[in-house]
């Protein structure tokens, strides 16, 4: 099952005579589930139920990237993973056994998958990651029964400057990871049920047509499951809450020379399985100025 959000309501993706069409949830469903996408994880397994027996694509209407918005749109909480990668580890410094870095995007950084990004000023670097979404509440979570705790994965990019992520003795990871629109996810969340082997999927993301990115998610060195175990040890997880899982190696600032975005790049993700997400980066008043 795709899940989506089609112009901020919720909305599942079938497969049509002409293509894929959206299904708009609160419509199909009679009012049973809300039209609001983030109110849906509130009953994740019923509305799952529901949406698993294929609304009738009759009901569905065409759409284009551009009209999706981010799948979670207003999560309560957001993990993000550093290091998870070994060759990563190793390009950023770390040694192979370091345990993840775990930090936090601001909510408000989060955006669709296709989006305009405005540069500040400093060095904005691409990390392109999987991302699930929590479908149960979940405390101490049984490494058996993870994966019936994630809603769905998705794509999205951990955007980051770096040069107010590594100005100081310590490291401003949160802040500079969630300028506007420095969390695009997308284009939809898929269920886990949806591939053969949701541990191990191709990631790659291009920069202006030059792969910069290319990996498996089965070269983690913390999988999905080990993640869910480790932050639910501390944290209550909620329905509806995102975790980035980490970036594999190819990012711009471990590179000789360094490179980092610039105005007029387009950068391209994808994620097997689920789709791709692309940006378009501009110049912002500051690095304009």
């Amino acid at each position: 099952m795709r899940f989506a959000n089609l112009g901020g309501r919720a909305a599942v993706i079938v497969a049509g005579a002409s293509g894929d069409v959206a299904v708009d949830v609160a419509e199909a469903s009679g009012g049973r589930f809300p039209a609001d996408p983030q109110a849906v994880f509130a009953d994740w397994d019923a509305f799952r139920e529901w949406a698993e027996r294929s609304p009738d694509p009759a009901l569905g209407r065409p759409f284009t990237p551009e009209d999706l918005g981010p799948p979670v749109p207003r999560p309560a909480q957001v993990f993000a993973i550093g290091v998870n990668y070994a060759a990563h580890a190793s390009e950023a410094g770390y040694p192979p056994d370091t345990a993840p870095v775990t930090f936090t995007k601001f909510p408000s950084c989060l955006a669709g998958p296709v989006c305009e990004v405005e540069l500040p000023s400093g060095t904005v670097d691409w990390e392109v990651e999987m991302v699930v979404a929590v479908g149960r509440e979940c405390r101490r979570v049984h490494p058996v029964d993870a994966w019936d705790h994630v809603a769905g994965i998705t794509l999205g990019q951990d955007l980051s400057e770096r040069t107010s992520q590594l100005a100081g003795a310590k490291p401003q990871f949160s802040l500079a990871k969630s300028f506007p629109n420095f969390g695009p996810t997308g284009p939809w969340l898929a269920t886990p049920d949806a591939f053969d082997d949701p541990s191990d999927l191709a990631i790659s993301c291009s920069l202006s047509g030059e792969t910069v990115q290319s990996a498996r998610t089965s070269a983690m060195i913390y999988s999905v499951p080990e993640l869910l175990v480790r932050l639910s040890r501390v944290c209550r997880l909620l329905p509806g809450d995102l975790i980035f899982t980490g970036t594999p190696s190819g990012v711009g600032n471990a590179r000789s020379p360094k490179r980092f975005v610039s105005p007029g790049d387009v950068l391209v993700s994808e994620l097997e399985g689920v789709g791709r997400i692309t940006q378009r980066f501009v110049a912002g008043p500051a690095a304009a100025g």
